[in-house]
């Protein structure tokens, strides 16, 4: 990849972070309605659609290295989930494996996803704990649909969050945090998972 389409995608990047840990998945929103077809790849002129959408002018010439380095196959679209993980931003290995660690803790029957079923087994205390819950305003089901609706790919809500869509969230969440002890910690709190050196029972 060139220097050019690494600044390009750096900027674009950045843009869509300032809405914290928010700002990929608000970005999926965008292209997933720009994707008339539902074919789940973006052509040239989508994408220059969805950037203006964003705030983002580009000359033509930028526009395109943009979208041949996202187009990596050359297929004359950008598949859509290889664009959501080249904007996420990157992450040192400590984090991925905090965050796979925990992903695999929620992900109870080891099928590659978190469903509902998975919650109620592994958060449902936590669950218990939600002011909404403890108000009576909210079931603990409820509780537990917003927790994963809010992780889940907006646009696509099916229920169930891959470990992709996992990543995808806390790689927003990890570019708001500037310690790795400190996202460490807040992961293995949120989750319940042991300190480092601890076995699990």
């Amino acid at each position: 990849m060139s220097e050019t389409a690494e600044l390009l995608i750096e900027c674009l990047r950045a843009r869509c972070l300032q809405g914290g840990c928010q700002g990929i998945k608000g970005l999926s929103v965008v292209f997933r309605a720009m994707d008339i077809d539902y074919s789940k790849r973006i052509v040239l002129e989508e994408l220059k659609d969805a950037l203006e959408r964003l705030g983002i002018k580009m000359s033509d010439g930028y526009l395109k290295t943009l979208f041949d380095a996202l187009d990596v196959n050359n297929s004359g679209g950008i598949d859509f989930c290889e664009f959501m993980h080249k904007l996420r931003p990157p992450m040192r290995q400590c984090r991925i494996d905090i965050i796979n660690e925990a992903f695999d803790v929620l992900d109870v029957n080891k099928d590659g996803a978190i469903c509902l079923d998975d919650l109620n087994v592994v958060y449902s205390s936590n669950a218990r704990k939600h002011p909404k819950y403890m108000s009576g305003e909210w079931t603990e089901e409820q509780v537990l649909r917003n927790f994963l609706d809010s992780i889940d790919t907006p646009g696509n809500p099916d229920g169930k969050v891959t470990r992709e869509e996992f990543l995808n969230y806390y790689a927003g969440v990890s570019a708001t945090v500037d310690d790795d002890s400190y996202f460490d910690l807040m992961m293995r709190a949120c989750y319940g998972l042991p300190n480092k050196g601890e076995k699990t029972k």
